[in-house]
């Protein structure tokens, strides 16, 4: 037997039982009773069961449950008229069974114990279709946040899918600069290349990595535009060690790193340089990417999968508690920062 049919059966047995009960301590208090007396009140907790559980099989067999609710309650006080007037008839023919004799029925009080009946079958129908309300609505919000969530994973899932085309065109762009330049510097950079996607794949998987993880799939990234840019490209790092274990999404101070140097840095023939950094407050901790440019309304236009993906991807994971902005520091460099709250 399944946990709600435990529960349903228990609520019977204990709701039918307790209302005999206090109707017969009331019926003592007010007249001499015997044991046929008891008896008789103790017939009514198979009664309101027997006659309950029919009205639950019809209200399952034709999904009443599913009815609106502006219909439903109609249905509920016919249906407890009805029952009422079942109870009473049937109690009645059991009371003259037992006693031998015709009992005299009064239209006044026949009236006023079925009206009374009407409410306990009300209160019984408001307590089954609360119950059952509540259930469906419970299983409803879990249903919409599991939707929500797939949701989020495939947003997510496209999100990331988007960085791997993303950094190996700007890498196999690098390498082909260098093809003709400088073959052996060319080999290196295919071999560092190769050492990052592999670091790639496998972060590709997770949702979340370490901040250090991330940093040195950032460094791989930095040597291999290094050999391209030479001393056109310094950077440099200015990491606080209490930020190191704290999860970031993979590739998303990479992607950052790659629009400084493909928007900011490749833009000036003397190159410059980019900073990454990092400090841990109270309510969580912050990453700065700094790197020479500046912001004009064709490089916003042109930051492309950059700033898009990591303002997308931070507020899947995050909501309001992470946030990211990029502007002008000064005259000569661009900061991009993410804030992550607890």
């Amino acid at each position: 037997m399944s946990k709600k049919n435990n529960i349903y059966w228990t609520c019977q047995f204990v709701g039918w039982t307790l209302y005999a009960a206090i109707n017969l301590f009331f019926f003592k208090l007010s007249y001499n009773t015997n044991f046929k007396d008891i008896l008789l009140f103790l017939i009514w907790l198979p009664l309101g069961i027997t006659i309950t559980h029919a009205y639950r099989f019809i209200v399952l067999k034709y999904n009443i449950l599913k009815v609106n609710l502006f219909f439903q309650i109609p249905i509920i006080i016919a249906s407890s008229l009805m029952m009422s007037i079942l109870f009473f008839i049937i109690n009645i023919g059991i009371v003259n069974l037992f006693s031998h004799t015709s009992e005299q029925i009064d239209l006044l009080a026949a009236t006023s114990k079925i009206l009374s009946l009407v409410l306990i079958f009300i209160i019984w129908s408001v307590i089954y279709f609360g119950f059952h309300f509540f259930d469906n609505y419970k299983k409803t919000e879990i249903q919409n946040l599991r939707l929500e969530a797939n949701t989020k994973e495939v947003e997510l899932n496209k999100l990331k899918s988007q960085l791997n085309p993303h950094f190996m065109f700007n890498s196999m762009n690098s390498i082909r600069a260098l093809v003709d330049e400088d073959p052996k510097k060319a080999k290196v950079a295919i071999t560092q290349l190769s050492n990052i996607l592999r670091n790639t794949l496998m972060m590709h998987k997770n949702k979340f990595i370490t901040l250090e993880e991330e940093l040195v799939l950032v460094k791989d990234y930095l040597e291999l535009e290094h050999i391209r840019f030479e001393e056109r490209l310094n950077y440099n790092f200015d990491i606080d060690p209490n930020t190191l274990t704290l999860n970031v999404p993979p590739m998303m101070v990479q992607t950052l790193v790659e629009n400084g140097i493909k928007h900011g840095i490749s833009k000036y023939p003397e190159g410059g340089s980019i900073s990454i950094i990092t400090l841990k407050s109270e309510n969580g901790f912050e990453i700065e990417i700094i790197n020479t440019g500046q912001i004009n309304i064709h490089a916003i236009s042109d930051s492309g999968v950059g700033v898009e993906n990591t303002t997308n991807r931070l507020e899947l994971l995050f909501g309001k508690k992470a946030s990211f902005s990029l502007k002008n520091l000064d005259d000569k460099n661009v900061i991009s920062k993410i804030i992550i709250n607890n």
